[in-house]
This record gives structure tokens, C-alpha cells and sequence, in this order.
């Protein structure tokens, strides 16, 4: 089970893991907003199960300032229309699923090529998916970087598609083809969501934190 009432430090993400959710859950989060924006992480990719196994979606981006771009600065790319691969994508992943039907409505005006931020629009989704499952995260945001923060625990760089997952138990569920390539956990969210429907809250309860 989680170790409730920690503050704990997290980038956005889009779509993040069943363990950043997990996170969310009983603990007082900080989301970082002055970091200078670094590649190949949560913060614009995904990974859902398809039909070939675990698949990874990326938002393409712009750094208006070059590799010095802050993560508010950072510009969705439309132009390369990735909101339509991805939602198919999302579609062809999940479509027999048991919710899929049920929660597709509320999440595809987020695959509209519409937003523009990143960081509004990981902050936004997220928002969205924590009312969907019935979390009331409290959060707040850095005034300011600091490399070294005290007195809370730093996730930002640690949870990454790069790295092992911060949890350390994730109980199985069935999932749309895990009778081809078996149970694979800590996916993105919305894996569990579309699986799982309204026991996703109680899922991630059971999901063990350090």
C-alpha cells in the first residue's frame, strides 16, 4: 500500500503510469514548473498494450528556446497531426475493452490538434482523468528549480520510461491482449481505466510504493 502524506516532487506527463496516479492518491503533490525541458521522458510519451505489445506514443514539440526551453514554454507540434495516429492508435488498442466505450467521449477532445502547450495540456488531461477516477489530488507547483530540493522526495527525473517503476507491486489484471504477450504493468492510465472502469481507484490503492 502507499505511504500516505509524503510530498512528493513530479514533472507532468502525458497519460502517466498507474504509479503516478498511485502517487497521487494520498500524498501532497508538487509539479515542477521550472525545469529546463528534457527529452525521451513522461512528460510527451506514453505506453499503451497493443496488439503487438507494449507500444509507445510521443508527442512531437518545439523548444522555442533551443535546449534552455522551459517546461511552460514547451509547443505542442499539430502540424504533424500526432493526435490522430495516437488516438487511433488508442482506438485500435483498446476499442474491446470493457470501458473504452464508456470513457472514450470524455477523452477525445484531447486529440484534436486544438492545444497548444504541453504543459497545460499534460496538467489538463491529468485533471481530467483524476475526476474520472474519483482522486482529489492536492497539489501545488515550485516557485522556482532547484536541483537539490529538501524536505521532499524528487521524482522528476527518477520516474521514467528509462527506469524501473518507483512502485514495487502491481497487482494483475486482465488486459485486452494479455492472452498473447501476458500481463504487463504500469502502463499509461488509461490501460487500467478502459480495463478495470470505476475499480480503478481501488486498484491503485493496492499498488505498493516504497
Amino acid at each position: 500500500m502507499n505511504k500516505s502524506g509524503r510530498k512528493i516532487l513530479l514533472s507532468v506527463a502525458y497519460l502517466p503510469p498507474a504509479e503516478y496516479f498511485a502517487l497521487l492518491l494520498n500524498n501532497h503533490i508538487v509539479i515542477e514548473k521550472h525545469e529546463t525541458y528534457p527529452k525521451q521522458t513522461y512528460r510527451n510519451r506514453c505506453h499503451i498494450y497493443s496488439e503487438k505489445g507494449k507500444m509507445g506514443l510521443s508527442i512531437p514539440v518545439n523548444k522555442p528556446s533551443g535546449n534552455h526551453s522551459k517546461i511552460t514554454e514547451i509547443e505542442i507540434l499539430n502540424s504533424d497531426r500526432w493526435y490522430l495516429r495516437h488516438w487511433r492508435a488508442i482506438e485500435a488498442a483498446y476499442s474491446a475493452s470493457p470501458y473504452f466505450l464508456y470513457y472514450q467521449d470524455m477523452l477525445k477532445p484531447f486529440f484534436t490538434g486544438e492545444h497548444h502547450n504541453l504543459f497545460a495540456f499534460d496538467l489538463e488531461l491529468t485533471k481530467l482523468i483524476c475526476k474520472i477516477i474519483g482522486i482529489e489530488p492536492e497539489l501545488s507547483f515550485t516557485g522556482h528549480f532547484e536541483k537539490n530540493p529538501q524536505n521532499l522526495t524528487d521524482l522528476r527525473y527518477r520516474m521514467s520510461p528509462k527506469e524501473p517503476p518507483v512502485a514495487t507491486f502491481f497487482p494483475q489484471y486482465i488486459q485486452v491482449f494479455s492472452d498473447r504477450h501476458a500481463f504487463i504493468p504500469n502502463l499509461s492510465i488509461i490501460d487500467l481505466l478502459f480495463n478495470k472502469g470505476p475499480e480503478t481507484k481501488a486498484y491503485l490503492k493496492e499498488v505498493e510504493i516504497y
